[in-house]
């Protein structure tokens, strides 16, 4: 507010006082005044990092190439795999990508082109390596050097489950339903629209029948097809399945993992016993090779750490 002054009398002269004379002192500027750049360049780092801090299962994946001795998975883990025709090989998925070991789990490495794959499902043929997930499906015509995008002809990309025989390839697309391919995933045509929708996952195909399936289902347990995924059995198991695996020679012995139990059946999922399992393991897999040889994988985000078990899940060893 501005000061009130007296009007002066008429006739006579306003008078005004002026400051004495001297040196003009200058005022001295804060030692942050010169940095005016400053609060800009704090707000950008200081965004940063929230950004980074909110980023949800996005950790950063260790170089291509490099060894480590647990994979790095970020804040989900989907898949663990063994490959059909080589016992030590093995790949494990998240919503990050995908990791492989060639020596049975002890030492992995990122795989190239599959970064962000959400590898949920896999799907091993004579001719390609199918993995699907949130981008769709993921396909390698090279045993597994390199992965490319094929999602021609799917009505969705949302891939939460596969799995191939010798002349099939399925997937279960969600809020969509279950899908054949005959030819690698070029060409699809729909099995059911009522199941498939909520599986999440590998399915297995039985070597020996092309049209006999089990699947994971988060609300019916393993799910079992006799005729090519077009009708469905819930054979239970477990509450919340996000795992289901057999013995390829025996497919009646089957294994339903949730996270942190698993069960057991040796009659075709008619009766169930509880398995012991690593402690948080959510999925626990039968190899190929060797039914008694099994791999279980254990969420400790951001990485994954996977068991072994040579006396069909009595005991599990870090490899």
């Amino acid at each position: 507010m501005a000061k009130s002054q007296t009007r002066p009398k008429p006739g006579k002269k306003r008078s005004q006082t002026r400051p004495k004379s001297g040196p003009r002192i200058k005022q001295q500027q804060p030692w942050y005044g010169k940095f005016t750049w400053l609060p800009w360049v704090v707000g950008v780092v200081v965004l940063l990092i929230v950004v980074i801090s909110l980023r949800s299962g996005q950790t950063d994946a260790p170089s291509l190439g490099v060894a480590i001795t647990n994979p790095v998975v970020g804040d989900d883990l989907h898949s663990l795999v063994v490959h059909p025709d080589n016992p030590d090989t093995l790949y494990i998925g998240s919503h990050q990508g995908v990791s492989v070991s060639t020596d049975a789990g002890e030492t992995w490495e990122v795989v190239e082109n599959l970064s962000g794959a959400d590898a949920m499902g896999w799907a091993f043929s004579d001719d390609a390596i199918l993995v699907g997930g949130h981008p769709g499906l993921s396909v390698s015509t090279d045993g597994g050097k390199s992965f490319e995008q094929r999602n021609d002809g799917l009505p969705s990309t949302d891939v939460h489950a596969l799995g191939a025989g010798d002349e099939v390839v399925y997937a279960g697309l969600a809020g969509v339903g279950m899908l054949a391919s005959t030819d690698d995933g070029q060409s699809w045509e729909a099995r059911s629209e009522d199941v498939g929708g909520a599986f999440m996952g590998r399915i297995q195909v039985d070597p020996l029948n092309d049209e006999h399936l089990l699947a994971p289902d988060m609300a019916g347990g393993a799910m079992e097809s006799t005729d090519g995924g077009r009708t469905w059995e819930s054979l239970g198991g477990v509450q919340g399945a996000m795992w289901v695996s057999w013995d390829e020679n025996d497919t009646d012995h089957i294994l339903v993992t949730t996270l942190g139990s698993a069960a057991e059946s040796i009659d075709g999922g008619e009766t169930w016993e509880p398995l012991e399992i690593p402690q948080g393991a959510s999925i626990v897999e039968f190899s190929p090779h060797d039914p008694d040889l099994l791999f279980a994988a254990v969420l400790e985000a951001p990485e994954a750490s996977v068991y072994v078990s040579r006396d069909g899940g009595d005991t599990w060893v870090r490899p």
